[in-house]
């Protein structure tokens, strides 16, 4: 994906393997220390501006496919780290997998529905056409 989510995994793994015995983690032993969700945090908080920049730039042919992209990023991070999947069995991760591949597929098929599956005669249904 990116340096910035692969060094927060790595401090998770890392911090997993150190804390262990500490019992600073949550009840499943697994997840990110205060710190670590903070920079997750701060890191959606960054990806979210680029997301607001975009949208408010003069519009261009980049525009929508560097959303998606940064919708699946920031989905990818959210629930990796919040919801505890980069932790969990690989079986949930398919699972979420599946339904981001489904929600986008839906969108793409709404998106073009409009372009390329109106009337070609231009006239809304209505009876003067």
């Amino acid at each position: 994906m990116s340096t910035a989510t692969e060094s927060i995994a790595e401090e998770a793994h890392d911090e997993h393997d150190d804390h262990d015995d500490h019992g600073s983690h949550d009840d499943h032993g697994h997840g990110l220390t205060d710190w670590g969700y903070i920079k997750v945090a701060l890191l959606l908080a960054v990806l979210t501006a680029a997301e607001v920049l975009i949208y408010f730039a003069p519009p261009g042919p980049l525009e929508v496919p560097l959303l998606l992209i940064l919708m699946v990023v920031k989905f990818e991070i959210v629930v990796a780290y919040f919801m505890h999947l980069r932790f969990d069995n690989k079986i949930f991760t398919w699972l979420f997998v599946v339904g981001l591949i489904l929600a986008v597929a839906v969108y793409a098929a709404m998106g073009t529905s409009m372009l390329f599956w109106t009337d070609p005669s231009g006239c809304e249904i209505a009876p003067q056409c």
